[in-house]
């Protein structure tokens, strides 16, 4: 496997401030709030109508409660209200994952990962543990197969058609979860388009890993967020993996008692960036994210028909990681000191 640099991000898009996220309108004082919603030219609003929302010292906070009938009560007309209170609920909604995609929203999420950087091979790196598979595994020789049919059938990776790229993730995602199963002895499900509500993010997420926790209740507790990118928009992927584990992380928090809540900022979720090609690996914590460094390619193009020697030998390097990504997870203590120290031992393997 060789070693090399994650690859820098290049932006095709036009560089422009990135919209503010629940979180920060929230924190915004009377001011803020003012400057924030004038330069929003679609609502229409007129320097009387911020001059009650000053008197009446509004803040970010009480933007989100205010009622339609209570803005006209402070002496706004119907239509600022009306437009107010709309937009209001627009920004409760949180922002799309896919609306991460220029250089500065790069830069803030690494940023609030404690990051000094505009790069994602700024992002400090960790090793993951892998689970050998022989060569003649059953699961993985129907892989092979698989991948083979459908070269046959859909033809080649290009990297700009998402339904075929999804077509080959999905196939070695489903070989890796057979192959996990039977290392774990776990139940182990694929839930593709997963929808995810977060307090700054919303969206779905192209598929979710996930064990059975309690047979009888049927809850699971997810294991691995896997995001579909293109290779030219890497950087793109990487955001929208990272902020989709940020919520999933947050929303879990929520539920946990206070005493689980305090002792978990040595938790650690896993997440897949995929072109189908090429396979990126991230260890989220709450305090900072790390991905891998080493190569991993899949070759799928119409040469494998005639020589798979490379399909496989990548392709195994590949499912490795997954399925011992996958047993990590599963067999992880949940007591923080577990936590961590499987987290300083994956951190301290790349160095």
């Amino acid at each position: 496997m060789s070693e090399q640099s994650t690859p820098a991000f290049t932006s095709t898009t036009t560089e422009e401030k990135p919209a503010p996220t629940l979180a920060e309108v929230r924190k915004y004082k009377t001011n803020e709030l003012t400057d924030f919603l004038r330069k929003e030219g679609d609502l229409e609003l007129e320097e009387d109508d911020l001059e009650i929302l000053r008197k009446q010292r509004i803040s970010g906070h009480d933007f989100f409660k205010l009622t339609k009938k209570e803005y006209i009560q402070c002496g706004m007309k119907i239509g600022p209200a009306t437009r107010l209170v709309d937009f209001a609920k627009e920004v409760k909604k949180s922002r799309a994952y896919s609306l991460y995609k220029n250089s500065k929203d790069l830069e803030r999420v690494l940023k609030k990962f404690g990051i000094d950087g505009k790069e994602i091979g700024d992002i400090p790196p960790f090793k993951p543990e892998t689970v050998k598979i022989e060569d003649d595994d059953e699961k993985f020789q129907y892989c092979i197969n698989y991948i083979k049919f459908e070269m046959i059938n859909i033809g080649s990776e290009t990297g700009s058609n998402e339904a075929l790229r999804c077509e080959y993730i999905s196939t070695i995602l489903h070989a890796s979860l057979h192959i996990a199963r039977r290392f774990t002895e776990k139940k182990i499900v694929l839930k593709p388009q997963l929808e995810i509500v977060g307090d700054e993010a919303t969206g779905r997420v192209d598929y979710v890993i996930k064990k059975l926790e309690e047979v009888l209740d049927a809850k699971y507790k997810e294991l691995i967020r896997i995001t579909e990118g293109k290779q030219s928009e890497l950087a793109k992927g990487y955001m929208q993996n990272i902020m989709q584990l940020d919520s999933s992380y947050r929303i879990n928090k929520k539920k946990q008692t206070a005493s689980e809540a305090f002792d978990d900022k040595f938790d650690y979720l896993y997440g897949i960036v995929s072109s189908a090609t090429d396979w990126h690996f991230i260890m989220y914590t709450p305090e900072k994210i790390y991905c891998t460094k080493a190569t991993y390619n899949v070759p799928l193009t119409e040469d494998i028909l005639e020589d798979d020697t490379e399909l496989r030998r990548n392709l195994k390097k590949v499912m490795e990681v997954i399925v011992g990504l996958l047993k990590d997870r599963i067999n992880v203590d949940d007591s923080p000191a577990s936590k961590r120290a499987r987290m300083e031992k994956y951190i301290k393997k790349q160095k």
